[in-house]
């Protein structure tokens, strides 16, 4: 049986771990931080993640997963090591590598036999090989001359939707440098393997840079049709039956064609910056990447500026603002379009009144980080409309889909109505006699 350890328990290396627990592994997870370990071991998920608590359970009761602060141990005990530390953005764009490489490090000072070292952390290309040095080099430091092989397996999880897309994977990318490495990486997916999901073997570097074009184009085809919906507004087309039509091309596809605030999370903002910064360490000037970027910024600050030319004065207006999480069925407020529309209305005197189905404790936090004063962290969207000017809708969960507008209206100051989302029709928001606004469509 093999022994898989998880260095990381963040948003990545919990979902991997359960995930790989409920495929029969025996899985250890391993963190430095004593009250996330302590939150997993009384069987509490510390982020929001539709199934996976549950899923947590059933596998904490079956022992086939247990969480400690012992990573050395970790390391000793495993024949297969997942680093899934953090890699946040730094001030030039870059991604921060000091928690993979400290991992590594750590890795060298522990390993007692062949181990296979599997990048699952979003990494700059060459991360890998930099991995392989240092952990040689612990091991000559030591007189060891152990084998190991090191393993890129990029992960592609969707926020909210991360059970399935891990179950159900549209694809496993396996960037290896010995065939042994390889199929023990298959062996570790088998469940997936023997479903036919299709794998991708490459080497390290390619695997590498596969997770930043992934995103960067996914981010890319968002930022394309945010700009064609200013178009859009300004010649009376409808941006919603405009990406229709392109969707229906099979070379373009639907899937990211939803214009809105703006892309956000942990993933999309960090990962161009990333692929840009990368791109101008090799001299290779990434101009769609670029633009991506750009667009995106002029969306947020697009819709900001249209919600002061509509309202006019913003100096204490009150609006009730739904849904703070940069998309539904998660709590993460990471570049949430949210805050950065928030905090230009902030810097004008706006009052806010604020609900979210699960991201409020976050929020909370954002905000005095920036410190931004909130009037009301409300129960729920009524609440949030109480005595406000008017309602921007920034997060498509569902319950928001079918608001009872006359409530909503009825506890209104004002009748302005920001659909963000696009998610009611002009014609029935203007007949109830809101001044409704939405993205693209004229």
């Amino acid at each position: 049986m093999i022994k898989i350890g998880m260095i990381g328990t963040g948003y990545v290396g919990l979902v991997t771990g359960v995930c790989l627990s409920d495929f029969g592994w025996n899985v250890t997870c391993a963190d430095q931080n004593e009250a996330v370990i302590t939150m997993l071991n009384e069987g509490r998920s510390t982020i929001y993640e539709p199934g996976l608590e549950d899923l947590l359970e059933r596998n904490r009761y079956y022992k086939r997963i247990s969480f400690t602060c012992d990573i050395d141990s970790v390391i000793k005990d495993s024949d297969v090591i997942f680093i899934a530390v953090g890699t946040p953005q730094q001030a030039d764009g870059s991604a921060d590598l000091s928690g993979v490489y400290e991992t590594a490090v750590r890795i060298g000072q522990n390993m007692n036999g062949y181990k296979v070292i599997v990048n699952k952390s979003t990494v700059p290309v060459g991360t890998g090989q930099a991995v392989k040095a240092m952990i040689h080099r612990e091991l000559l430091s030591r007189n060891l001359e152990l084998e190991f092989d090191v393993v890129s397996n990029p992960e592609f999880l969707r926020q909210g939707s991360a059970i399935q897309d891990f179950t159900h994977a549209d694809r496993v990318v396996i960037g290896a440098e010995s065939h042994k490495a390889a199929e023990l990486m298959k062996e570790v997916y088998r469940v997936l393997y023997l479903n036919e999901t299709p794998f991708l073997t490459v080497n390290i570097e390619t695997a590498e840079l596969v997770k930043y074009a992934s995103n960067a184009f996914l981010a890319a085809k968002i930022s394309f049709v945010n700009e064609l919906s200013e178009l859009c507004e300004k010649t009376g087309a409808n941006i919603q039956q405009v990406a229709k039509g392109m969707g229906m091309d099979g070379r373009i596809g639907s899937k990211f064609l939803h214009a809105g605030p703006g892309f956000g999370g942990s993933c999309f903002p960090k990962d161009t910056l990333a692929l840009l910064k990368q791109g101008e360490n090799n001299q290779c000037s990434l101009e769609i990447v670029r633009a991506t970027i750009a667009a995106n910024e002029k969306q947020k600050r697009r819709l900001a500026e249209r919600i002061k030319d509509e309202v006019g004065s913003i100096t204490g207006k009150c609006f009730c603002i739904l849904g703070l999480s940069f998309k539904n069925n998660t709590d993460d407020m990471r570049e949430a379009p949210s805050l950065s529309i928030m905090k230009e209305l902030a810097s004008e005197g706006a009052i806010f009144r604020v609900y979210d189905p699960k991201a409020m404790e976050k929020a909370a936090a954002c905000f005095r980080e920036h410190g931004m004063i909130i009037e009301k962290y409300c129960d729920s969207e009524y609440d949030a409309a109480e005595g406000a000017d008017a309602v921007i809708l920034f997060t498509e969960w569902n319950q928001f889909r079918s608001l009872d507008l006359n409530r909503m209206k009825t506890g209104m100051t004002g009748s302005f109505f920001f659909d963000f989302r696009n998610i009611y029709s002009d014609r029935m928001m203007t007949d109830m006699g809101f001044r409704y606004y939405s993205v693209g469509r004229g």
